[in-house]
């Protein structure tokens, strides 16, 4: 269950002034599944095809940098993008009202419309929204683009995509690491409670239960690794390995 915030005068204020928080949940997620299904998926395929667990190691680890710098730049990209996107169309804004002043008088006019409002109350509210330049310039962006300002740094997302990565991502050479009997084996179960957990920590977006997301999301990755094991073992077997 939710925890509903403090609704008294000082903590609606002190929150109002701290303004909303980036969380880079969405960067754990998606890094933490992508890193435990393709570093899974390449120990299932090298297992599978009988290979030595050196080239697990190998090949698990040039993974965790390799694919992890990959989401780690396209993340980065992502997030900048989408900032740049909002200033631009921020920037055209500022030109239409500095421009067009009448024009968007009229747009914010029909949106109200739109919304119910009409007569003298909707002359009240396009005068009251378009009092504050900056205050009308958002709500602009949020009326007609669907946007607001982003709280997330491009470089602060990458780092958290790269350490979700590598961190979920290594837990399935971890017994290769160390050299446990029955690697394979254990490797299975690490990866199966890293995907229990990030789906978990999933279900903070979602509206069902942690435990229905945590066995969705155990399913999804050890059906990926099954694939890459499949394969591997069909290679093995055609003479390949």
């Amino acid at each position: 269950m939710l925890q509903d915030h403090d609704h008294s005068p000082y903590a609606i204020q002190k929150r109002l002034n701290e303004g909303p928080q980036a969380l880079y949940l969405r960067e754990w997620v998606y890094g933490g599944i992508d890193g435990v299904i393709t570093t899974f998926a390449i120990v299932a395929g090298v297992v599978g095809a009988s290979l030595s667990p050196v080239i697990v190691l190998i090949l698990g680890l040039a993974n965790l940098i390799a694919d992890g710098f990959s989401m780690a730049a396209g993340s980065y990209s992502s997030t900048k993008a989408d900032n740049d996107n909002y200033w631009r169309l921020r920037a055209r804004e500022e030109n239409h009202i500095e421009n067009f002043y009448e024009g968007e008088i009229e747009e914010t006019r029909q949106i109200l419309k739109m919304k119910g409002f009409d007569g003298h109350e909707l002359d009240e509210m396009v005068a009251a929204i378009s009092k504050d330049h900056d205050t009308w310039i958002e709500w602009m962006m949020q009326e007609e683009y669907g946007l607001s300002r982003s709280t997330s740094s491009p470089m602060k997302a990458a780092f958290n995509t790269f350490l979700a990565f590598s961190v979920c991502g290594s837990a399935p050479i971890i017994p290769f690491v160390f050299g446990w009997n029955d690697s394979m084996i254990y490797a299975v179960i690490l990866s199966a409670i890293t995907f229990f957990s990030i789906g978990s920590l999933k279900s903070m977006w979602s509206v069902k239960p942690w435990w229905r997301e945590g066995c969705e999301t155990v399913i999804i990755g050890m059906f990926a690794a099954f694939l890459a094991y499949a394969i591997g073992y069909a290679l093995k077997s055609y003479g390949f390995g």
